[in-house]
């Protein structure tokens, strides 16, 4: 039988790593790698873990941003370390469960590469349109949409991006065909909204608080089982007269796959712990996100479940193979 590529190399580095004990770990300063930039709302979050673990071991933990690719690059670099537990990624859907089946060929394999932690949070996604837009009900934009497949545009930032497929998901479900116009940040497609230069976003409250607050967004629904306890006025996606779908992307924490099991019993505790932490829990609440700390076999089956759920979505073209 012929081993798989690289995998001389992980054993070879599980080898060293091997007489490690849950006593020795942190040996020196972990690394976090976060595939996205610096003060966004995953940032935030992954930085209180980072803190809370620090405080726990006596070590540093610092965080080092990578954004871009949806986490390629990044997690690519990630599974070439040592699987010692020193190296951590917050991971999302993306990495995890859509990147497979876009790419033909990727410097990772989710199931042979990682090792599942734990989820980390989730957020909501609301659908947006413009202040000024001419669609004043999600009953009208849907309305349209099936009137002339493709006259409804909408904002995302890029293919396979947790607000593509997000959209596309309720696309389908609804049995309509929109226009997709990727973006490559949030702000220039958030601007295109308010502009009515496309119809319309799927993002966070967290995110368009300030905008929704000067009247220059506007939610239609909230795509969740209920109403935001903030918000009660916005309706869920069923209520405005769309389809039952829910959009909440999620992220996860990460390690590298060979690590010892001492040290991945050491950090499923001590991950735990912090992530149990009010101050942090108040912090993700901050950002826009509900902490979600879960069992491995969880995120597991969490994968699983997300690649069920975009690979019609693939099939179909909705979301292009690249």
């Amino acid at each position: 039988m012929t081993a798989a590529p690289g995998c001389s190399r992980r054993t070879a580095l599980a080898a060293l790593a091997a007489p490690a004990r849950a006593a020795d770990f942190p040996q020196r300063a972990v690394r976090l790698v976060v595939p996205y930039s610096v003060g966004i709302g995953p940032d935030v979050v992954a930085r209180g873990v980072a803190e809370g673990l620090a405080r726990r071991w006596g070590r540093p933990v610092w965080v080092d941003n990578k954004p871009g690719a949806s986490g390629i690059v990044a997690f690519g670099d990630v599974r070439r370390t040592a699987p010692d537990g020193h190296t951590l990624y917050l991971a999302d859907t993306a990495t995890l469960a859509v990147n497979p089946l876009l790419h033909a060929s990727l410097p990772y394999d989710p199931q042979r590469d990682l090792l599942p932690l734990t989820l980390l949070f989730r957020a909501t996604f609301l659908l947006w349109v413009g202040g000024g837009s001419r669609f004043g009900s999600l009953a009208a934009l849907l309305a349209a949409a099936r009137r002339a497949p493709g006259a409804v545009s909408y904002a995302s930032l890029g293919n396979g991006h947790a607000s593509h497929v997000a959209v596309e998901t309720f696309a389908r479900a609804a049995g309509v065909q929109l226009l997709h116009v990727p973006f490559k940040d949030s702000g220039t497609l958030l601007a295109s909204v308010v502009s009515a230069e496309v119809d319309f976003t799927t993002v966070s409250l967290n995110t368009a608080a300030a905008l929704m607050a000067g009247g220059r967004l506007r939610p239609l629904a909230v795509a969740a089982r209920r109403r935001l306890p903030g918000h009660p006025e916005i309706p869920t996606l069923p209520d405005a007269g769309g389809p039952a779908v829910e959009m909440h992307p999620w992220a996860a924490l990460v390690g590298v796959a060979g690590t010892p099991q001492p040290v991945v019993d050491r950090l499923q505790h001590d991950l735990a712990v912090v992530l149990d932490s009010t101050e942090l829990r108040g912090r993700a609440e901050q950002a826009g996100f509900e902490l979600t700390p879960s069992t491995p076999q969880a995120l597991r089956e969490r994968m699983q479940a997300d690649r069920a759920l975009v690979a019609p979505l693939v099939a179909e073209g909705r979301v292009a193979r690249l």
